[in-house]
């Protein structure tokens, strides 16, 4: 395989690359933590650098589009994977250990559900927007709360995490790829910068909650 000839392509896989090393970065500090909300999101981080790295080889080679798709399989899947965990994550500490494992099967279910659905219709990507605004939207309202009854230490930082990371994803929605927004980054590259602030805000919210 070919570096892709254009530069927005070339530069939104240096991004993912990015995103994906702080994000192994992010899974490797919650990993010392012990406890079940620590592993979710260790796995969480964990996918997401996974989808990361995966963005970086999509977007940054030339290949057939039979290819491209296969790739965008296993990543589809680590996204979906991901949604589901910061749901999971949200709930414990909304509610506690007991109700977040038993919540965890539903959402991974959910999860797979949004995979086969890419499976079957591809391209469509405002299921992934529909899917991730509903999952986010949850985790945003619940960091809320925690923030003003101030029942969580680091919330604050957390839900600033949530609504950077919807802002991000704002951003990928209505931009449209190949088209310059900063230099030559277009909406996939400006929101992986965004969003690798949101990845920050979460870890530093999960050191002081966990």
């Amino acid at each position: 395989m070919l570096i892709h000839s254009s530069k927005f392509e070339r530069m939104t896989a240096l991004t993912d690359l990015l995103l994906g090393a702080l994000s192994i970065y992010t899974a490797v500090q919650v990993a010392q933590y012990s406890g079940f909300n620590a592993q979710v999101w260790t796995w969480a981080f964990g996918l997401l650098a996974l989808s990361a790295i995966l963005g970086a080889i999509a977007h940054g080679f030339e290949m057939s589009k039979k290819t491209n798709d296969r790739i965008w399989m296993p990543l589809n899947l680590s996204l979906g994977l991901v949604l589901g965990l910061f749901v999971v994550g949200a709930l414990y500490d909304l509610s506690g250990e007991v109700f977040a494992q038993k919540a965890l099967p539903f959402m991974l279910a959910i999860g797979f559900a949004f995979f086969l659905v890419t499976v079957f219709i591809p391209g469509n990507f405002m299921t992934f927007i529909a899917y991730e605004a509903i999952a986010m939207l949850f985790s945003l309202g619940v960091y809320i709360f925690l923030t003003f009854n101030a029942t969580l230490p680091g919330a604050g930082w957390m839900f600033a995490g949530v609504l950077v990371t919807i802002i991000a994803a704002v951003v990928q929605a209505v931009g449209k790829v190949g088209k310059s927004m900063i230099w030559y980054f277009d909406n996939n590259g400006v929101f992986h910068w965004i969003q690798m602030i949101g990845v920050i805000l979460l870890l530093i919210g999960l050191k002081f909650s966990l």
